[in-house]
């Protein structure tokens, strides 16, 4: 009886038909760790992507709105801004922007013709979003600036003296995969700009009666 318990102890020591599963345990939350924190950075990389691409052909469709002939200045109308953020939101198509996100265009402009101070001012400036974000590099009505957008003032947005440069914001607060707090309310924020191509009528925006506002106070 001794004898054959020994034996059976012996046999199941060496028994090896198990050891594959049982590593294969140990292994698996490692590899669904790292294969889902693979899958997160990606899906995070390729957001920030797509909110960048938003910004950048944002600042340029911006820059090219406006009605009129080739021997009169374009002028541009609360209509054409909302069909700008409109399309906007359609390009960020499943990231929601305006439900996790917000936008906010400036016309970036001289305070003189000619600018001898070279002095900016943000002319006018419009929001969309349901983001809390409050415009990080100025405010419409802001004057005596040196330029617009991050880093020194060698590197800011400036408009040249006859014209405009348009000053894209979008902050996106980022929506994971997987809730977790690997890169959980983390926000992105992307900035672009576009000097306006053609001579555009400065004075103001038309329809402003007839059509909605976005106004960043909202």
């Amino acid at each position: 009886m001794i004898a054959s318990f020994a034996r059976s102890l012996r046999r199941l020591r060496s028994d090896q038909s198990g050891l594959a599963f049982i590593e294969f345990a140990y292994a698996l939350p490692v590899v669904l760790l790292l294969g889902l924190t693979g899958a997160e950075m990606t899906h995070f990389i390729t957001t920030k992507m797509r909110v960048s691409q938003v910004a950048l052909h944002l600042a340029d469709n911006s820059a090219r709105i406006g009605t009129g002939s080739q021997l009169a200045a374009k002028t541009i109308t609360e209509t054409d801004i909302n069909d700008l953020l409109t399309g906007a939101g359609l390009h960020a198509g499943e990231l929601d922007l305006y439900e996790h996100g917000r936008v906010v265009i400036s016309s970036v402009e001289p305070v003189a013709k000619p600018n001898t101070s070279n002095r900016f001012k943000i002319a006018w400036q419009r929001c969309r979003g349901a983001l809390g974000y409050a415009p990080q590099y100025g405010e419409e009505g802001d004057t005596n600036l040196t330029g617009v957008g991050p880093g020194p003032a060698n590197r800011q947005i400036r408009a040249p003296d006859n014209g405009a440069a348009m000053f894209v914001e979008v902050a996106y607060r980022y929506q994971p995969l997987i809730n977790g707090d690997l890169i959980s309310n983390h926000e992105i924020r992307e900035v672009a700009s576009m000097l306006v191509r053609d001579t555009r009528d400065l004075t103001r925006i038309y329809n402003t009666e007839n059509a909605e506002q976005a106004d960043c106070d909202d």
